[in-house]
């Protein structure tokens, strides 16, 4: 009797063999969860990073927006053109309006520095010789005014402009008129390279809408 007694003991708890199993084997647990948890907060992140990009992207579209609906006019501009679509930089007259004031033209200039689309705009003007200033001083980068950050991590900038039934870049637009003399732009196509992306994020928007 005492010997069943003392084999039953020593049988009774877990052996070293066993013991080191089941803490190999919680510490596989361990290890799956905390790899999925990891690749949740990474997704979690990326998600988080793509929905600001898409927002930024987005205010951007609506300021350039508001700027092309407000291109000036020919009338308003004899005998200039009143934008220029370059490799990484646009260049435009719009006209501001505001209450109980006469119209007015104002410069802007939407540009690609340093991976960060930047947007920045002269004194609004009357005077058409003021306004040949401000566009040269905009086309050297000699302007002192604020530049403000649209959208970063854009590593470049594409546009076309829909001239005469089709599609040119700026270089063809401006010798796509006729004799008279350059034909005026109704479209824009720009299309913005973002840093870590495949393609491109391409956006039409009409020109003088207003």
């Amino acid at each position: 009797m005492d010997n069943r007694r003392s084999r039953l003991s020593r049988h009774s708890g877990l052996t070293l063999i066993e013991l080191l199993v089941a803490i190999s084997m919680l510490g596989f647990v361990a290890v799956l969860g905390w790899r999925g948890l990891d690749s949740i907060v990474r997704a979690r992140i990326a998600l988080t990073s793509d929905l600001e990009q898409t927002r930024g992207m987005q205010l951007a579209f609506a300021q350039l927006q508001s700027d092309c609906a407000h291109l000036a006019s020919p009338a308003a501009l004899p005998n200039r053109i009143p934008l220029v679509a370059e490799q990484g930089r646009l260049t435009l007259v719009r006209t501001v309006f505001a209450d109980n004031q006469p119209s007015r033209l104002q410069v802007i200039t939407y540009r690609i520095r340093d991976g960060m689309l930047t947007r920045r705009e002269s004194a609004a003007t009357r005077d058409l010789k003021e306004l040949d200033t401000q566009w040269d001083i905009a086309k050297i980068d000699t302007d002192t005014s604020q530049e403000v950050v649209l959208q970063s991590d854009v590593t470049d900038m594409e546009m076309r402009l829909w001239v005469n039934g089709g599609w040119h870049t700026g270089a063809e637009a401006l010798t796509s008129g006729s004799a008279v003399g350059p034909a005026m732009p109704t479209g824009l196509e720009m299309t913005l390279q973002m840093r870590g992306h495949d393609t491109g994020m391409l956006k039409i928007f009409l020109l003088g809408a207003v």
